[in-house]
């Protein structure tokens, strides 16, 4: 009976070897906790960023300043030139788009209601309660970063709305983020540079 407790402690102690530091298997996930724990206590953010929205037929890339605060979400435009200057502003689930008195709705990517104008509060929203089904360290170009994917627990992968994000390892900056539907990206955002407050 002895013998066989031996080469049982023996067996997983080769498995738990085999699969690395029980640390490192979990540092990703503990790290995406505390994570969470930064951004629920924030107010909001502000960042400057370049954005892709993809509507399938047609594809827009613009750069933006950004800034979250209060329920409002306020993005200007810096790049392409041809739209620099124009405002769009987010209260709620109501976007527009401000120029020189002019005021444009902002299309919708899918039936609840994300547009490129709600695409840093979705982030926000996922990184502060989204459903963690998986998070790992990756090289994000020359930074360490913690790339942390949510979705809904009940939809099969590949289904729904699927957020993925990247944050820098060392400061818990965002640096990237991008948001599908049913498979495909329909939002990209590179953070140039990003505050949480």
């Amino acid at each position: 009976m002895r013998r066989s407790r031996v080469i049982c402690v023996l067996m997983i102690t080769l498995l738990l070897t085999a699969c690395g530091p029980v640390g490192e298997e979990h540092g990703p996930l503990e790290q995406a906790l505390a994570l969470r724990g930064e951004y629920l206590a924030s107010e909001g953010c502000t960042a400057e960023m370049e954005v892709t929205a993809d509507y399938g037929q047609r594809v827009y890339t613009y750069t933006v300043a950004v800034t979250v605060f209060g329920g409002q979400t306020t993005l200007r435009v810096i790049a392409p030139e041809e739209v620099a200057g124009f405002t769009a502003r987010l209260d709620g689930t109501q976007g527009s788009i401000e120029y020189d008195s002019a005021v444009l709705e902002t299309g919708e990517l899918s039936p609840d209601g994300l547009t490129p104008l709600s695409a840093v509060p979705a982030l926000l929203e996922a990184a502060r309660s989204g459903f963690i089904g998986g998070c790992t360290r990756e090289m994000l170009g020359e930074r360490t970063a913690l790339r942390v994917q949510c979705h809904d627990p009940a939809a099969e992968p590949g289904t729904g709305r699927e957020t993925t994000l990247w944050f820098d390892a060392d400061s818990h900056v965002l640096l990237r983020g991008e948001i599908s539907l049913d498979g495909r990206r329909v939002i990209t955002c590179e953070f140039l540079e990003f505050i949480l407050s």
